[in-house]
């Protein structure tokens, strides 16, 4: 069984190929500029070179034809006919409150996904738009929505409610709901495996750092407690983003400059966070580079970004209580070592000690790695994520009927036997 797994943004469809009953990725990659001009498609095919094509994209679903005819291409591809696909993973950043698990796609779901995306503008669209265009052109296999906030629909109302007038929430869905759920559901099911523990018997910090940031509190297994909220706009510092600041500053700033509401939400988002410190980079090896050869605004980037991972790290194990580890992930999180020993150096009190070596060395995607003393009452790892298992595993069991929820559903990831290829 073939199971495709698509990540459509604004501009870009990331793609990979699994083979279920090889249980490894067969092929990967992504087109990048859809719509706006110059298109090409990277795709990567383990044991060979990558194979990069220019073709025009004006839409999504030209994108996604693209991708299967290099998935079927004669010398490229990994496929002799499009009818191998058995299925069809899609990733939707804006679930709401309807959705808390992983479900096939018919036209009630779609028309569900569609009433909540002014919920997450940048977002849920272009979802939206890579779903009708690969049921266009692969209309006789399953599709199948996973959600980014299912995971954090465990979180209690005391929670994901916000202190603004209650009619907001019944009127308009105004609450926290969470993102990068496939991410955190993923290290943190592997980090109860190497504690040799049962998932619902850990409490966890998990910490995806990437160009967007989220934190999850994790309480016997389950989401209790996650840094975004009604839009991905809130929490952490971001690449673009501001995470938290002082709500009357949008206000505030409309009224010096003369800001649209728009224009204000643009800046917020992408225009803001490591970029609006630095006023050049989002990249954290650009900022760390230049921080080490004395930009002070590159360097201050990375103190104010350590600061609030540490606030958050002291405030989520306030939530949990007796707290089992700490997991670093995703591009920043697995590879930026001085980020991490920034946030943790000083955390002792809270019983994690760093092993500042052990951190340094966790320069991979590719492995799990412990970064504190054997001795740490808490322990930290750095865990590089799989989404796109995630993807696989939903889509693999809705298709055999045997799939139920993230709390009860076996992973094989969360087996002590897993070995990832």
């Amino acid at each position: 069984m073939q199971i495709l797994a698509l990540n459509c943004g604004s501009s870009s469809v990331k793609y990979q190929l699994f083979d279920w009953s090889r249980m490894e990725v067969v092929a990967k990659g992504m087109v990048e500029r859809v719509i706006i001009g110059d298109s090409f498609i990277l795709h990567e095919v383990p044991g060979r070179e990558a194979y990069r094509y220019e073709s025009d994209c004006p839409d999504h679903q030209v994108a996604i034809a693209l991708i299967i005819k290099t998935l079927t291409d004669p010398n490229h591809g990994v496929l002799s006919d499009i009818n191998e696909i058995s299925a069809v993973g899609h990733r939707v950043v804006h679930g709401g409150e309807k959705f808390t698990c992983s479900v096939m796609i018919d036209e009630s779901v779609l028309d569900a996904v569609k009433e909540v995306q002014s919920l997450a503008p940048l977002h849920n669209p272009p979802n939206i738009s890579g779903i009708e265009a690969a049921q266009a052109v692969l209309p006789t296999v399953p599709h199948i929505a996973i959600f980014d906030t299912a995971f954090h629909q465990t979180m209690p109302e005391h929670a994901y409610l916000y202190p603004v007038p209650y009619e907001w929430y019944e009127a308009h869905g105004v609450r926290r709901y969470g993102f990068h759920g496939t991410s955190h559901l993923y290290v943190s099911k592997r980090a109860a495996v190497i504690l040799g523990k049962p998932s619902s018997d850990t409490n966890i910090i998990t910490m995806h750092i990437g160009n967007g940031v989220s934190h999850c509190a994790i309480k016997n297994g389950i989401s209790v407690d996650t840094t975004m909220g009604l839009t991905p706009l809130e929490g952490a510092m971001m690449g673009t983003r501001c995470g938290d600041i002082d709500p009357a500053i949008p206000a505030f700033m409309m009224q010096k400059e003369n800001l649209s509401a728009k224009e204000i939400d643009g800046i917020l988002n992408k225009k803001s966070g490591v970029l609006g410190i630095t006023g050049r980079f989002t990249d954290r090896r650009d900022v760390i580079e230049h921080a080490n050869a004395g930009d002070k605004r590159c360097q201050l980037s990375l103190d104010i970004e350590a600061y609030r991972l540490k606030k958050y790290i002291g405030a989520y194990m306030a939530i949990i209580g007796k707290l089992d580890a700490v997991v670093f992930t995703a591009g920043v999180g697995e590879m930026g070592w001085p980020i991490r020993e920034k946030a943790i150096e000083g955390l002792e009190h809270l019983g994690i000690y760093l092993d500042k070596e052990r951190n340094k060395g966790a320069m991979t995607r590719k492995r799990e790695t412990l970064i504190t003393t054997d001795d740490s009452p808490v322990k930290v790892y750095v865990i590089p994520t799989d989404e796109e298992l995630v993807f696989t595993e939903d889509v693999a069991a809705i298709l055999d009927g045997t799939y139920t929820d993230h709390m009860n559903f076996h992973y094989t990831f969360s087996r002590a036997d897993f070995v990832k290829k």
